[in-house]
């Protein structure tokens, strides 16, 4: 899954994704990244979530022919409206933009959260390097990326629209969870 603001790595060998890849690097132009609900990863096309996150290939090397190794970062979000496969496998989608958070300062009762996160980003090799401790959308995407939680669950967050309310449900679990 991809986050607004996240990093994605990824490794690509598909033939129909070496041409969105192309695409994409040559018009600078983002494609979607949605959990897969039915289906996997690579072969016959998957189902998709009905929200994902938009994604911009920020770097790219190809250490062998055949094989396209991308660091993808999050953009904005998406709700699909309608889908279509191409003929090769490629999906294709009608979506409309999911407006930003609403942000504000991460509230007192939720600080526990900011805390974790300056801890967790701590021991996490590659982590962003831009940190805004302050913003409480951008601690709850990070922390939700960090948890582990089921890919459900963090679908759940990820479809959700506030970002206070998102802190406060992360706030709520990490409360129930030992040495937390």
């Amino acid at each position: 899954m991809l986050f607004p603001g996240g990093r994605l790595p990824l490794r690509i060998f598909e033939q129909r994704y070496m041409g969105m890849a192309k695409t994409c690097l040559k018009d600078g132009s983002p494609f979607g990244v949605c959990l897969i609900r039915e289906g996997g990863e690579v072969g016959k096309p998957a189902v998709p979530a009905q929200v994902g996150t938009l994604a911009r290939i920020a770097e790219w090397d190809m250490p062998q022919l055949g094989l396209l190794e991308v660091i993808a970062r999050g953009e904005r979000r998406f709700r699909i409206l309608e889908r279509r496969l191409q003929a090769d496998g490629l999906a294709r989608a009608r979506v409309e933009l999911i407006a930003d958070d609403e942000d504000g300062p991460v509230p007192a009762e939720s600080a526990r959260c900011a805390r974790l996160l300056e801890r967790l980003l701590a021991e996490v090799p590659g982590a962003p390097a831009e940190r805004h401790f302050d913003s409480a959308s951008w601690v709850g995407m990070r922390l939700v990326e960090l948890l582990p939680l089921s890919l459900e669950g963090k679908q759940e967050f990820l479809e959700m629209t506030d970002a206070g309310a998102r802190l406060e449900r992360l706030n709520s679990l990490l409360a129930r969870a030992p040495g937390v």
